[in-house]
């Protein structure tokens, strides 16, 4: 740390100075023996800061630009967000569209309920139809095999270019199920109806993906028809019953405490079998339900000894907690059932009365190999006669001794009983009593709408990542009369929603450059936001365990009184506003400003959605106006994109759209060549203006182009422009094969280009400075370690000279870094009189000059090694002398 603290003081004057020509800093540490004066500092900072400013005002064409937009100032309306009503807007528009995805399993509910009434079981049936693992396969002579006919598959692109048959379903079957079980096939039969309805629901609704319906027998059929591979082991493992979906549909919300014999007699096998059942009965339980595992013998055990005589939710990582703790249970002693039945109801009797649980339907699992006594004593006193908590007992074991009375506690409260003998046996069994507790919503006929929670659909990957959906299902009931008394559940049906549906729901235009909007569910977990990352690191497809169940309270972190959270939870209408810090460029960087929070619920779904608008410019936007013929004609220009991901238009309605771009779809909607596009006519207005506004920056980045003498040493290498509604323009002063960073704007760099849910990292950094300032930055690359070549400049424009004013464009270039540096070094090493001396340069070995942005990372170090770190990593006692200074914050 240097001694001359007159010398640090200095740095903080200088780095005010020098912050508001350039936004970054100079430091310099300095040895025992040399000082720089201030002045020095100052007069290298005018140097520098002044020209580099120079240099990226007239590539950029800022001031052109600035110009333009003044000039249409008079026929601009500038408007202030209305927040409360724009979430409302927005909650509408979602609301049709989840209610248009209703409809259409409503569609697959009413169709196959008609199927099973009109169909007889025949157990004698005989059925060829088309298994999704056999299909297209040939045995060694040529001939298909047994269920595997040909079945036409074709490469669609709105399927990822996964090869499907559109026409047609096919179904898959567990491999531990057979496939021509008398009630699979008789299923299959009257399920095929299913198919003409997948198909008009696709035909009404382009937009569907996969549509589906999971039989309460095991099988699946799926729309359109894929083919199904087994894993390394030949395995299909997929059993519907299992999956989030259909346990939700199928079933209330419920409580459940899961006793557990762990007596001597429960050695060995069974106490491996009985573990295994509990592992499955924890499949079923979804973020709805609440949940308790007792082990006991002549003592009570609470296999989690922090959550004795509670119940806790059962999400992910609360099951898999438990699980852990499962491993530890060791059978020995005698088995006293009277204590754990008292305690399990005294459990669920308060628990009911904290209103925290699911306040449904209420269950005990006794998972044992034997019972000496019925208990009736103890369910007199608390389950008698309203019966209100079902008893499932589950038999592990081959001896049948004390089946009776284990029978005759499930049948005396409700429940349902069965017997496990072997591991293989357990899956089936422990589904059983998913239909006893449907029955209930069988009769009395509950079509419940059921949504899941974001998860992601490994089948649809794309070159971007993971697909995130939500599923929407309905249960399907029989309507035999002889069945309807018995409450029999056929099955679910349901179907997939992309979360980026949602997205284009949400005009991004409408949310300002920080904006966003955000959806959780019932249980608070985020359906979508801008910072959900369910992968671990961009390009690699790992997914991280917990992605589905990230509570808004992780993102929304600075919300420490969950008074957000908790309003949305309860679904109700408001705004909350918060001082937040909201991290940018991978978490290295970080924006510190007031957001406004509007939320509302949205009808017909567990869902509430919230929309964040940042003070100032954000919570304003402008409406320009120009005539379609001028708009058309500045759009036609080759420098010219538009947000890929933003929808101008909805391409997904009609086949025949999907292959355009945005660009095209404006264009054939205006010229009137497709009638039946759907536009936003607003967002289409708005990008027509900022064409026109912008169009000649296009002719000035030519004429620098051109000349020669400009850029020669083509140090400065591209200028961007973005606007507001999402207009890009590029300018390239190389040739492509010349550009230090290749993917820069590219679709590759997600960061810097306009995505569904942010603005461009440069747009979002300029747009927080002076007006006219330029904010600089090395970008942060994973593939080259935070080193990279280039440096980008950008600055905002705005309409008004106000920090009100609605920031209605940024421009920027991006310059090889060794031409800034080398612009930094002359401007350092230019001599000034000092008292008839020279200014001490850099290069003396005992200073050490560095040149930080305003977010502490080094853009310019005598050791080049040291470029793009941050700059604590590096001196951390200096960088500590400039917090408590002021120069930065934490």
């Amino acid at each position: 740390m240097p001694e001359n603290l007159n010398l640090l003081r200095a740095f903080g004057g200088f780095f005010l100075i020098f912050w508001t020509a350039f936004n970054t800093a100079l430091v310099d540490v300095v040895g025992s023996e040399q000082q720089i004066p201030l002045s020095v500092v100052k007069l290298w900072a005018s140097a520098f800061g002044g020209e580099i400013k120079s240099i990226a005002a007239k590539y950029s064409g800022s001031q052109l630009l600035q110009k333009k937009y003044k000039e249409y100032e008079k026929d601009v309306a500038i408007e202030e967000i209305d927040g409360l009503q724009l979430v409302k807007k927005l909650a509408k528009n979602m609301e049709e569209m989840f209610h248009k995805k209703s409809e259409a399993v409503r569609r697959l509910v009413e169709a196959a309920e008609d199927a099973y009434l009109k169909h007889e079981f025949d157990a004698d049936l005989q059925y060829e139809y088309f298994n999704a693992v056999l299909i297209n396969e040939r045995d060694e002579e040529g001939n298909y095999l047994e269920l595997g006919k040909e079945f036409i598959l074709v490469p669609n692109d709105h399927f990822n270019n996964l090869p499907v048959n559109i026409s047609l379903s096919d179904v898959q079957v567990p491999t531990n199920m057979y496939n021509k079980d008398p009630a699979i096939v008789n299923g299959v039969y009257w399920s095929e109806s299913l198919n003409k309805v997948f198909v008009d629901n696709f035909d009404r609704d382009p937009s569907l993906i996969w549509q589906y319906f999971g039989s309460a027998k095991g099988f699946f059929r799926q729309y359109p028809g894929i083919k199904w591979e087994p894993d390394e082991n030949g395995v299909i493992a997929f059993d519907c019953r299992n999956r989030k979906w259909y346990i939700q549909a199928a079933t209330s919300p419920k409580d459940v405490v899961i006793l557990v014999d762990v007596s001597g007699s429960m050695k060995g096998l069974r106490l491996t079998i009985a573990k295994q059942t509990v592992s499955s009965i924890l499949d079923t339980l979804g973020d709805d339900d609440f949940f308790n595992i007792i082990a006991y013998n002549e003592e009570l055990h609470y296999v989690e000894p922090c959550l004795n005589g509670t119940l806790v939710q059962a999400d992910r990582a609360n099951k898999e907690h438990f699980r852990e703790h499962l491993d530890k249970l060791f059978a020995k002693g005698i088995g006293m059932l009277d204590i754990a039945l008292n305690e399990a109801f005294n459990m669920l009797n308060e628990f009911n009365h904290t209103g925290q649980g699911s306040i449904c339907s209420q269950a005990i699992m006794l998972i044992t190999d034997g019972a000496v006594d019925t208990y009736d004593t103890i369910f007199a006193k608390y389950n008698w006669p309203d019966r209100k908590v079902r008893i499932f007992t589950y038999l592990i074991g081959r001896e049948a001794a004390f089946a009776d009375n284990l029978k005759w506690m499930a049948c005396a409260n409700k429940g349902f009983f069965t017997q496990i003998s072997t591991l293989a046996d357990v899956q089936e069994n422990v589904m059983e009593y998913l239909h006893v507790l449907s029955r209930p919503k069988v009769i009395d006929q509950e079509h419940d709408v059921v949504w899941t929670e974001a998860y992601i659909d490994s089948t649809l990957a794309d070159d971007q990542g993971l697909v995130l959906m939500t599923t929407v299902a309905m249960p399907v009931f029989s309507k035999q009369n002889e069945t309807r008394s018995k409450g029999i559940l056929l099955g679910v049906v349901g179907t997939d929603v992309p979360v980026k549906e949602l997205l284009k729901t949400i005009p991004k235009y409408k949310l300002g450059i920080h904006g966003y909007a955000f959806a959780i569910t019932n249980n608070g977990y985020i359906l979508t936001h801008p910072e959900l990352r369910p992968l671990y690191e961009e390009g690699k497809k790992r997914r991280k365990p917990n992605y589905s169940s990230v509570d808004l309270s992780e993102v929304e972190w600075e919300d420490r009184d969950d008074v957000l959270r908790n309003a949305m939870v309860n679904r109700k209408t408001g705004k909350f506003s918060m001082e937040v810090k909201k991290t940018v460029d991978k978490g290295k960087r970080v924006l510190v400003m007031t957001n406004d929070y509007y939320y509302t619920d949205i009808k017909g779904t567990p869902f509430s959605l919230g929309v964040a608008l940042s003070r100032g410019h954000g919570k304003y936007f402008f409406r320009g106006n120009v005539t379609v013929e001028e708009g058309l004609h500045d759009l036609e220009h080759p420098d010219v994109s538009l947000a890929d991901e933003w929808s101008y238009c909805n391409t997904d309605l009609h086949p025949e759209h999907r292959q355009m771009t945005q660009l095209e779809a404006i264009k054939r909607y205006l010229t009137g060549k497709e009638p039946l596009l759907q536009c936003d006519k607003e967002l289409i207005q708005e990008v027509l203006f900022d064409a026109v506004v912008s169009a000649p920056i296009e002719a000035y980045w030519t004429s620098l182009a051109l000349n020669k003498s400009e850029n020669s040493d083509k140090g400065v290498e591209v200028a961007f422009l973005g606007t507001r509604t999402g207009l890009s323009r590029i300018n390239l002063f190389v040739g492509p094969e010349q550009l230090t960073n290749q993917d820069f704007l590219t679709a590759e760099d997600k960061e810097n280009i306009f995505n569904a849910d942010h603005f461009p990292l440069w747009y979002r950094r300029a747009a927080e400075q002076i007006p006219g300032s330029f904010v600089y930055s090395i970008p942060f690359s994973t593939e080259t370690a935070n080193k990279s070549n280039v440096v980008t400049a950008s600055t905002a424009i705005q309409l008004l000279d106000d920090r009100k004013s609605p920031v209605v464009a940024a421009v920027g270039i991006q310059m090889k870094l060794e031409f800034f540096q080398r612009k930094f070094w002359t401007a350092s090493r230019q001599c000034a009189s000092l008292d008839g001396r020279c200014a001490i340069s850099c290069d003396d070995e005992t200073i050490n000059c560095y040149l930080i942005d305003n977010n502490g990372f080094i853009l310019v170090s005598e050791d080049y090694q040291q470029t793009g770190y941050f700059f604590g990593e590096v001196e951390g006692a200096v960088m500590n002398k400039l917090l408590t200074m002021g120069s930065f914050k934490r």
